[in-house]
């Protein structure tokens, strides 16, 4: 198996909290890992200022965070975050899936919010650092598609109300065991196709990982949620037209003749890292990949005609989440047959197999995608 290995980066100091969770209280969490709700003993964090730039990297205890009130993430919204897995592999290891692409995108997203910049070596350092302190609570291989998620994050922390940059920043790593965002398998989920509200604009924050644009998708959301649909659509703020995410996960079509195409990258959408991965598996597949614009209406059109025979979104948590029906405000679709494997279509499910197979070393790794933190 090909692997990326990373020996440079920051050295960290590891200061062992004095109150670990018990071998115990751990095994609870891990019987029924639930996503972003419990976390790990420790934690990583690194402080920046403008006349010392990163120190003090290190690995500490787990604990909440003293900020002022008057610290500028919290007014001014000046933070970046990532979210990646751990995977335990059958032989004990523990490997994470293509860091090297969320490091880049921290590396963008920084730049775009008036961040300092993690050198890519460093933030990987970080991933290893903490998941080799905390490397118990990464679940086991045999438990299925449970993992140890990790979220990197920035935030701007000076205590000045003044409109610029922070002077002050930290960076920070926490990590949380995730189970499957599927107890029974992958479901077909409901999509309310937004016009009255939008999530990013060209020349925004839209292809940055950042909290602004999250927060812009909650009222969509909720919107979705009334409406009797658990994940919402959004489409371009400039014509109301054209389609962009799903909720935090990126969109695809697939057509009655194999090809398989997602929204183009704009500016305003984020450049998933399981979507690159999709793009480039669906290839291997057989199939014909597109990177265009996609409307509305043809998303509409090509399921009520059949030529859009399946429909499917990815990202980091759901890895590939089947789509089974889109309704918007005068109308409602269902999307495939339901009647057969529980709905999830057949490439759609090959290619989230492909995925899963690759990500927990159940097959080669010919690219060097997976790096070995423990």
């Amino acid at each position: 198996m090909q692997s990326t290995t990373v020996t440079s980066g920051w050295d960290f100091a590891v200061e062992l909290r004095s109150d670990p969770a018990s071998a115990e209280a751990r095994s609870a969490i891990l019987a029924k890992p639930a996503f972003g709700q419990s976390f790990t003993d420790h934690m990583v964090m690194a402080n920046w200022t403008d006349d010392r730039g990163w120190h003090d990297p290190k690995v500490t205890a787990f604990a909440p965070l003293s900020v002022s009130p008057a610290a500028a993430v919290l007014h001014y919204t000046q933070e970046i975050f990532e979210g990646l897995k751990a995977y335990r592999h059958a032989d004990g290891s523990v490997w994470a899936f293509r860091p090297d692409r969320n490091a880049t995108r921290f590396v963008k997203s920084a730049e775009r919010l008036a961040l300092p910049v993690v050198p890519e070596d460093a933030f990987i350092s970080a991933l290893r650092a903490l998941v080799t302190v905390d490397e118990p609570w990464v679940p086991s291989a045999e438990d299925g598609e449970t993992s140890l998620y990790l979220r990197p994050y920035m935030i701007a922390t000076e205590a000045a109300l003044s409109v610029r940059p922070s002077r002050e920043v930290l960076f920070g790593v926490i990590a949380s065991p995730a189970g499957p965002y599927f107890d029974t398998g992958p479901k077909p989920v409901s999509i309310w196709l937004t016009t009255s509200t939008v999530r990013a604009t060209p020349g925004g924050t839209g292809a940055a990982k950042c909290g602004g644009n999250y927060a812009a998708s909650l009222a969509g959301l909720a919107e979705a949620v009334a409406n009797g649909c658990e994940q919402v659509a959004f489409v371009d703020a400039a014509e109301h037209k054209w389609l962009e995410e799903i909720g935090s996960m990126n969109m695809f079509f697939v057509y009655a003749d194999g090809r398989i195409a997602t929204p183009e990258l704009n500016g305003s959408i984020l450049e998933g890292v399981t979507r690159s991965s999709v793009l480039e598996l669906a290839a291997d597949l057989g199939h014909e990949v597109e990177e265009r614009r996609i409307s509305a209406d043809e998303w509409k059109d090509g399921v009520r005609t059949g030529e859009i025979t399946e429909v499917f979104a990815s990202g980091t948590a759901a890895v590939v989440t089947p789509i089974g029906r889109v309704a918007w405000p005068d109308g409602d679709l269902t999307i495939g047959d339901h009647s057969v494997d529980h709905g999830v279509g057949p490439i759609t499910r090959s290619i989230r197999t492909t995925l899963l197979d690759l990500q927990y070393g159940r097959t080669p790794d010919t690219r060097g995608w997976l790096t070995r933190l423990v």
